[in-house]
């Protein structure tokens, strides 16, 4: 994919040759024809970003992901995927197999919604133990909770109990009683993840997380 403002790049470079190993970024020794002497030309900042392209690579991609994705054309998706390496190694890896702080950095290189930023780092500790174990449902389970802080103040469940699910503790009591009811599907994929956590913080020593 040719990067927009720098499609001029290789008609410089064959003019002017590029730079010795030996030189510096901001110098090109111009040889005057008696192998004697040498001519000190100093590059323009403009120069030094048609030949040096890096900075202004991440200038853009820093651009970029300041934008939300209902923001962003398919070009600028395309740049970000392409040229952000650690985004690219998250995304290889087994989605089972992503840590908060890697759903946390791909979320928000990506535009969306940053639903693991809700998690405390105690509970995105929890998170990455279930990871680490294999434990699938209960980590679909914790995402979901984190996907129902994004949704600020209070919430009302069909039962008439009002609760912030962003101050309220992960409880083995709580995921059953509490956000287990904020959601519902048809196939019963939901309530399989929360019983999944839900277990595992019975079994396990976090009795509770703030």
């Amino acid at each position: 994919m040719n990067i927009q403002g720098f499609s001029g790049i290789s008609q410089a470079y064959s003019l002017n040759g590029l730079p010795k190993a030996n030189q510096s970024r901001s110098q090109v020794v111009a040889n005057d024809g008696s192998g004697s002497s040498a001519t000190q030309v100093t590059i323009s900042d403009q120069a030094k970003a048609l030949a040096f392209p890096e900075d202004a690579v991440a200038t853009r991609l820093k651009d970029i992901k300041a934008k939300p994705a209902t923001q962003r054309t398919s070009e600028e998706f395309e740049f970000v995927h392409k040229n952000d390496k650690k985004l690219a190694e998250i995304i290889a890896k087994n989605p089972d197999a992503q840590t908060a702080d890697e759903i946390d950095y791909m979320q928000k290189a990506s535009g969306f919604v940053n639903t693991m930023a809700t998690l405390s780092p105690q509970e995105k500790k929890l998170y990455d133990e279930l990871v680490a174990k294999g434990e699938t449902e209960a980590m679909r389970g914790m995402s979901l909770i984190a996907m129902s802080r994004t949704v600020s103040g209070d919430v009302s469940l069909g039962n008439g109990v009002t609760f912030n699910p962003s101050n309220t503790e992960i409880s083995a009591d709580n995921v059953r009683n509490l956000f287990s009811k904020l959601f519902a599907n048809e196939d019963g994929q939901n309530s399989t993840s929360f019983g999944a956590l839900a277990e595992y913080l019975d079994r396990s020593k976090h009795s509770s997380l703030a």
